[in-house]
């Protein structure tokens, strides 16, 4: 199965499909695992597979080993496009899932570039050049500061953050104004596959814990719980919290849960 997290996935006519930057290219991707190259070169943005295999899930609690298990392989296309993966970021802060799809939808049908029947994150230029009403009229007032501040520092320092390892890149992107640790974790993970780097304890990843193993007594605040989920991941912890993302995603959509109201 493929996990479609990303709020960047559209739905035209049921068919769930998402447009994504390469170096060389765009692509047009779909939820099955289609690619087509739509212009430009080069490879197809790289899925990672994540194994409930590789966990030791006797040693997770018993609901939520049973639940991981019960996914099989789990695929995720990889963020090729840094710049998409920290606006995404952006919008994503603050803000219940459900409302921050609606926004990201909204934002690249106002100013993105158009791609089959879905669009592109507007590009840093095209952000940069928008004005406070446009962002208002979007509903995003208070998401321009932070964009418009990532995107111009996207343009200074792209070339120097793609040779940056992700760990290294996460603490580059905290000197952005309005960047914080949730924001720069959640972005680079997007951006390598690598979870390890993202906010493991954020509401997320609690709630899709809670309600795949509601027996288990999950620490509500943020420290326990970060402790207690980096205990149960041993070496997997990427493995362990995208194949919680993936429950979550594949088995409880409708239900809107935040990414965490802490500081970003």
């Amino acid at each position: 199965m493929y996990i479609l997290d990303h709020p960047g996935w559209d739905s035209p006519d049921g068919t769930p499909i998402r447009a994504m930057r390469t170096q060389a290219g765009i692509w047009l991707i779909t939820g099955s695992g289609d690619r087509t190259l739509i212009t430009g070169s080069g490879y197809a943005p790289p899925v990672d597979t994540y194994d409930p295999a590789t966990l030791d899930l006797a040693a997770l609690p018993r609901g939520l080993g049973r639940a991981l298990d019960g996914l099989g392989l789990v695929r995720r296309w990889r963020n090729t496009d840094l710049w998409d993966a920290i606006a995404t970021a952006i919008i994503r802060q603050v803000i219940r899932a459900g409302q921050a799809k609606k926004m990201h939808h909204a934002f690249r049908a106002a100013a993105g570039a158009h791609v089959a029947a879905t669009t592109l994150i507007p590009a840093p230029e095209k952000v940069l050049a928008m004005t406070p009403e446009q962002f208002a009229d979007l509903g995003m007032a208070f998401k321009r500061r932070p964009l418009q501040a990532a995107a111009a520092a996207y343009l200074d320092h792209h070339t120097e953050w793609a040779q940056l390892p992700a760990d290294v890149l996460v603490k580059a992107l905290q000197q952005v104004p309005r960047i914080g640790p949730w924001t720069a974790g959640a972005a680079v993970a997007d951006h390598t596959g690598d979870y390890s780097l993202y906010p493991y304890a954020d509401l997320a990843v609690r709630t899709w814990a809670k309600a795949a193993d509601p027996a288990t007594a999950w620490p509500a605040d943020e420290p326990g719980f970060a402790t207690a989920w980096r205990h149960l991941a041993s070496a997997h912890l990427s493995t362990l919290t995208v194949l919680t993302l993936a429950w979550g995603d594949h088995h409880a959509r409708k239900p809107a849960v935040s990414s965490g109201a802490q500081p970003r």
